[in-house]
């Protein structure tokens, strides 16, 4: 049987197959997904996968092969930086829960999400929640901040789930659509998952009952059927989004206004600080480039590890 992977914990899974039909199911042997990737979860939420009855069990399945992945999120290991976690796969976009205030989202955090998604060439989208919370400033730093990432092509949103302010327009967005949503804990994701949701489509089940001891279910996603069509797929909170599978050379073209000037550059090999004729330096003294964005560049640079090359 055909079967999608809903939810995981790492060693059972949650699979819907074809018809409908929820299974426990876990993974034959160990098989390495994707030889180009190697990830501390071999089988991730949004996993296309066969699954086969297991002997004289009316409840369980074993999951037998896995479809190649149209595309997938990776984001470092929250147990081990050092090496990599697939959050979902087969996407159509992704979707960054952000707050103005209480708490206050970084735009480096913002920048880290946007060139995640660059580099697995995923639409993104910002949404802002509580909007019932923000004042006069914090809608002129709104305003400041949707400017910036309009003008290079991204799509922003302000909501208020708290008092079910434009959620129609996130569910149009989301319609037919298969969402990863994701954010820092504490700006409403849950809130906002549950204005989208009707409670009668969550599936409840616990996985515990499955697997025994030994379980880090906070570390994985969770798929949910969308009434009118699509899925989302809600993640746990993160405190910070590890930037993998990139090199300090790759950096500039996942910031779409840089590359747009880096061809503009003297040298070929331009990393856009020092370097003479640098455009993209010019291209920030000329407002043409936000320097925010320069900035957030520049920091994610000093971070990356060339282990990534």
């Amino acid at each position: 049987m055909k079967a999608i992977i809903y939810k995981s914990t790492g060693s059972w899974y949650l699979c819907k197959a074809a018809d409908g039909k929820f299974w426990n199911g876990r993974m034959k042997g160990k098989f390495k997904i994707d030889k180009e990737i190697t990830s501390t979860n071999p089988i991730a939420v949004g996993d296309h996968v066969t699954i086969a009855l297991e002997n004289d069990s009316e409840n369980s399945v074993m999951i037998t092969a896995i479809e190649k992945r149209k595309n997938y999120l990776v984001r470092t290991s929250p147990h081990n930086k050092n090496q990599k976690h697939i959050v979902a796969s087969n996407l159509d976009q992704s979707i960054l829960i952000a707050t103005i205030k209480d708490p206050r989202t970084s735009t480096g955090f913002i920048d880290r999400f946007l060139v995640s998604c660059e580099v697995y060439h995923l639409k993104a989208i910002v949404v802002f929640n509580k909007a019932d919370m923000m004042d006069e400033e914090d809608m002129k730093y709104f305003a400041y901040l949707k400017n910036i990432y309009t003008q290079i092509g991204y799509d922003i949103y302000l909501v208020s789930a708290e008092k079910n302010e434009g959620i129609d327009t996130l569910q149009h967005i989301m319609h037919h659509k298969v969402s990863l949503l994701t954010g820092h804990s504490g700006v409403g994701k849950s809130t906002l998952i549950n204005s989208i949701l009707p409670e009668q489509s969550l599936y409840t089940q616990e996985v515990s009952d499955w697997s025994g001891k030994g379980m880090h279910t906070t570390t994985f996603a969770q798929m949910y059927d969308l009434p009118d069509g699509g899925q989302i797929i809600d993640t746990p909170g993160i405190r910070e989004l590890g930037i993998v599978n990139v090199s300090r050379a790759e950096l500039s073209g996942y910031f779409p206004e840089i590359k747009k000037e880096l061809v503009k550059c003297k040298y070929n090999n331009c990393s856009h600080f020092n370097e003479p004729g640098c455009a993209v330096k010019e291209a920030v003294a000329q407002g043409i480039i936000s320097e925010e964005r320069y900035v957030n560049y520049a920091k994610i640079y000093e971070t990356i590890e060339e282990k990534w090359k």
